[in-house]
């Protein structure tokens, strides 16, 4: 196994750290480790193929200018830009109505304020730049069989009888992560009785980068920009509807679209499959035990509402790299409770926070009360008007605000 230390003779693989998940967010943290100068070894069922497949994910993910930042520095943004689309404007509005937010990255010294990416290609960027870190092994294929812990290390151990022992092992498996429960972390799971639509869209008129989001009362619409002048949906239903939907004929589902976005892209023509996944929330009991370390969705799993899932997953990363770095280099335990006890402590509140954030702003929209939309609609009339509220919404979404760890620093 390149990259880790010797096995020891009772079949032991010795290394600084063990990460269960190749998604996303378990290739980052290997990133981070390998940029510090740590073994990593990532565990994952999936073979290579799978996870590179088009086939595989037709999501995207908006990338916050922080979370560019971070993926610059750990040599992936090189291997994403050319994918990468610029967003330039958000524009939320309330339904059909005229009130309306514009977010202008104008507002805030002219850099985008932010980036839309596919994740089929955000998979490749973060394992081309994998493939270059000798530092760093995926598994593909493995299967875990149990893990364990001791006071000075955590290990598990695969099917095939090797185990991976580490001073830490975290967890990047996802919001329905099996071993979260298995090391005794407890977790709330809320299903939001909503299916995410997700699509791809080519159009007569150029984005311009501009993101739309609209809030009806059966879900959000969001048209997003992507690269090579098409636009992805994420539509977020109630599950009858979203099934409903997802059995109509392209012409069909694509009518659908058009009578919720409007005519300002011109004629929509659907691009590749449609996929649809069950939308959940996710709230941990706590962020760390033992040994163990929960990152991303396995520690916090929001709503898609305002597009900061992943961004709010880098936060762990980056958090949980300084950390670690900090501790290694002077030759401290990074695993153990007082290193833990610190991630958990920086993280919870902004993890929190979105939750909150994010559930309340769902449950506000998915109402249709007369009263109550209209406040909505006054309330973001006002916004509006609040060019410093704006631009501090603005950068509180680049990630540039609050805490923010070395790695995505300006």
């Amino acid at each position: 196994m390149d990259g880790t230390h010797p096995p020891t003779s009772d079949n032991t693989h010795h290394v600084d750290l063990v990460i269960v998940g190749a998604g996303l967010t378990g290739m980052a943290l290997a990133l981070a480790a390998g940029s510090i100068g740590l073994n990593a070894a990532v565990i994952e069922r999936a073979p290579r193929a799978a996870l590179l497949a088009d086939t595989f994910d037709g999501r995207v993910t908006a990338i916050a200018r922080g979370s560019k930042i971070m993926l610059d520095r750990l040599g992936a943004w090189q291997w994403l830009d050319a994918n990468a689309q610029p967003i330039n404007d958000i524009r939320v509005n309330e339904g059909y109505g005229i009130a309306q937010v514009h977010y202008d990255h104008r507002e805030v010294g002219g850099e985008p304020l932010g980036w839309i990416a596919e994740n089929r290609h955000i998979r490749q960027a973060l394992l081309t730049a994998i493939d270059a870190c000798p530092l760093i092994k995926i598994l593909n294929g493995s299967t875990i069989t149990e893990i364990d812990q001791t006071p000075n290390r955590a290990a598990a151990t695969l099917a095939d009888g090797t185990a991976l022992a580490a001073p830490l092992l975290c967890l990047a498996d996802g919001r329905h992560s099996y071993w979260r429960g298995q090391v005794g972390i407890d977790a709330t799971v809320k299903a939001y009785g909503q299916f995410g639509l997700v699509a791809t869209f080519a159009h007569e008129k150029p984005h311009h980068g501009v993101a739309v989001e609209r809030f009806f009362p059966d879900g959000p619409f969001a048209m997003l920009p992507i690269t090579g002048g098409r636009s992805s949906i994420v539509w977020a239903l109630e599950e009858r509807r979203a099934q409903r939907l997802a059995e109509l004929d392209d012409a069909a589902f694509t009518a659908e679209v058009e009578s919720r976005f409007g005519e300002t892209l011109g004629a929509l023509q659907l691009e590749g499959p449609r996929w649809s996944y069950p939308l959940s929330l996710v709230v941990t009991q706590a962020y760390s035990k033992g040994r163990v370390a929960l990152v991303g969705d396995c520690a916090h799993g929001i709503h898609p509402i305002a597009g900061q899932g992943w961004n709010l997953a880098l936060r762990d990363v980056a958090v949980l790299a300084e950390i670690i770095g900090e501790r290694a280099a002077v030759g401290l335990d990074f695993g153990d409770v007082d290193a833990l006890d610190h991630y958990s402590r920086w993280r919870r509140a902004d993890g929190v926070a979105l939750i909150g954030i994010t559930d309340g702003i769902n449950s506000l929209f998915a109402n249709d009360i007369s009263a109550i939309k209209m406040a909505r609609e006054a309330g973001l009339s006002l916004v509006e008007q609040m060019t410093p509220a704006k631009q501090f919404f603005m950068r509180h979404a680049m990630g540039l605000t609050g805490d923010v760890p070395a790695l995505l620093r300006l």
